[in-house]
């Protein structure tokens, strides 16, 4: 009997389960990737350097493969490139769906046109393709008034999308979203308040298996950036079969009629609306990790069998439990170290660390999906220990950033990425009146590194964004800032919170300091006082270096 060759689109890490996966089952596996060095290639019995983009180009190759040693199948999962698997599959002859159904599920604008002929809920939406014919009233007089997002009509991992508040935002938002649009347009929709859930999906034989169905937690507006989604969802059982309903819907009315379905959809104004039903299986780990772990099914193994004819196999949930992912992040600037991780992999709950960054990268504040540092997922049957097991894991790994970095300073002094909240703000009354009293920093002769405390911080009810409280955070900075001066063995012993009662030697920071901590978290509280022993160690003026962070 001939072995099962398949051909899978992308080398990256959300294609490795489908990799491996068709490596268990005996099958040969053809890897096609416009990156030469991806992981997956490592995985693989062929690998094709070819962009999936190039729609010719794969064909060419698929079909020298067919008619060289045989091809069943062509499969992707985690990419936004089902149309290249639709003409890849037409061509050669494969199982697939059709390649207008395939474009209905990666053009934003065609797939909103299939769900309003079908009467299925989704945004309100118009199009343009450039800012010079953007007309905001008349958008507004559509129907379709502020906030509003925009989005390219074809990526993906949330990649130009935003929200808007008026029409000097619109304006900038649709330049931007140009930028990542491959076909050169935008769409501008309706804003939706409400929860939003991922769903994974399968279908065989017309009939649609919802496999997956995941509460998402979306953060940091104007920005769409989700830190993580939570499996199985608690939502009301009512409101569940409403979205089904709603899925099963919009994948007819896309024409997907075999194979993966992946679908965003929000619950808003009392029903479900839907953001996109993409072609294929999920991003995001929640196909190729968090449903296996939450249930005993390898969604994965069942799509890779319909992608060559053959029946999915049982989808029946084999045990319940839930499955946390959550992400971790960075502030702006060149990461010096990461800090952590052996500790973390203590946490019997934890199941994976996917770190997406190493030293030497640079890192922003995420803007969409694939900025962010790294992700955490933890498994338990209980949800609350699946939850705070991912969580805790994220707040035990710290990015310490190289000092004195440009990127930093701006981001924690300047208007860079002025949108990201602070990391704190103070609540407290007494707290606030002592900070605004507080000098910025002082210079005396002595050896220490002092920082003016406040006088109840642990009253503060203030989290950062991985959930860490500030009396944490601020013990945290204390604690590695001094491991870096014994580091650095200079002439700095300690760093000592004191009160401006105190005669104090040395280095004293006040307002400087806080700015830095509120603004960054631990981050940003470390990087200030490794700035500074850089900055001695380096025989530098702490004088200059204060006095250009005050000029901001």
């Amino acid at each position: 009997m001939a072995k099962t060759t398949i051909l899978i689109l992308g080398g990256g890490a959300m294609q490795i389960p489908a990799i491996t996966i068709a490596k268990e089952m005996g099958w040969t596996t053809i890897v096609a990737d416009g990156i030469n060095d991806v992981p997956g290639k490592d995985y693989a019995d062929y690998f094709e350097h070819i962009d999936l983009k190039d729609s010719n180009g794969m064909i060419k190759a698929a079909l020298s493969y067919k008619n060289s040693s045989g091809l069943d199948g062509v499969f992707t999962a985690g990419t936004d490139f089902s149309e290249t698997v639709a003409r890849v599959a037409e061509a050669a002859d494969l199982p697939g769906i059709s390649i207008e159904a395939a474009i209905n599920a990666s053009n934003k604008v065609k797939m909103r046109d299939a769900f309003r002929k079908h009467g299925i809920s989704s945004p309100l939406f118009t199009s343009v393709r450039d800012v010079s014919s953007l007309d905001c009233e008349k958008i507004i007089n559509r129907g379709i008034e502020f906030p509003m997002v925009v989005k390219p009509v074809d990526n993906m991992g949330s990649r130009g999308i935003r929200r808007t508040d008026n029409c000097n935002q619109l304006k900038d938002a649709v330049k931007d979203a140009l930028l990542f649009s491959r076909s050169g347009n935008v769409i501008i929709e309706e804003y939706l308040e409400g929860p939003e859930f991922s769903i994974d999906a399968l279908i065989y034989n017309n009939e649609i298996t919802i496999c997956g169905f995941a509460d998402r937690h979306i953060y940091y507006p104007p920005y769409f950036i989700e830190m993580g989604h939570t499996i199985p969802s608690i939502t009301d059982a009512n409101v569940s079969e409403e979205i089904f309903d709603t899925f099963r819907a919009g994948v007819r009315a896309l024409g997907i009629s075999k194979g993966a379905a992946k679908g965003d959809i929000r619950f808003s104004r009392g029903k479900p609306y839907i953001g996109e039903i993409a072609a294929r299986l999920s991003g995001g780990y929640m196909s190729g990790w968090t449903f296996p772990y939450s249930s005993g099914v390898e969604l994965t193994k069942g799509a890779l069998k319909i992608a060559v004819g053959q029946h999915p196999g049982n989808l029946s949930p084999l045990f319940s439990k839930t499955t946390a992912e959550r992400a971790f992040i960075s502030v702006p600037g060149v990461i010096q170290d990461i800090i952590g991780l052996g500790k973390i992999k203590n946490n019997k709950n934890l199941k994976e660390l996917f770190l997406r960054v190493s030293v030497g990268d640079k890192v922003k504040f995420p803007e969409n999906n694939v900025e962010k540092a790294g992700n955490c997922i933890a498994v338990n049957k209980d949800r609350d220990i699946a939850v705070s097991s991912a969580e805790d894991a994220c707040r035990n790994i710290f990015i310490r950033l190289e000092p004195c970095n440009a990127d930093t300073e701006a981001f924690l002094f300047g208007a860079s990425q002025s949108w990201v909240a602070n990391a704190f703000n103070l609540e407290i009354d007494a707290n606030i009146k002592s900070l605004e009293n507080m000098p910025k920093f002082k210079l005396n002769t002595g050896n220490g590194i002092n920082i003016l405390g406040l006088p109840a911080l642990d009253l503060e009810n203030a989290y950062e964004w991985h959930g860490k409280p500030i009396s944490r955070a601020f013990d945290e900075v204390l604690e590695r800032g001094y491991q870096k001066i014994i580091d650095t063995k200079i002439n700095f012993i300690s760093v000592n919170v004191i009160s401006s009662e105190n005669i104090f030697d040395g280095v004293v920071l006040g307002k400087l300091f806080y700015r830095c901590f509120m603004k960054g978290g631990v981050q940003g509280g470390v990087w200030i006082i490794d700035s500074i022993l850089k900055t001695i160690e380096e025989k530098k003026s702490l004088l200059e270096l204060f006095s250009r962070w005050e000029k901001y």
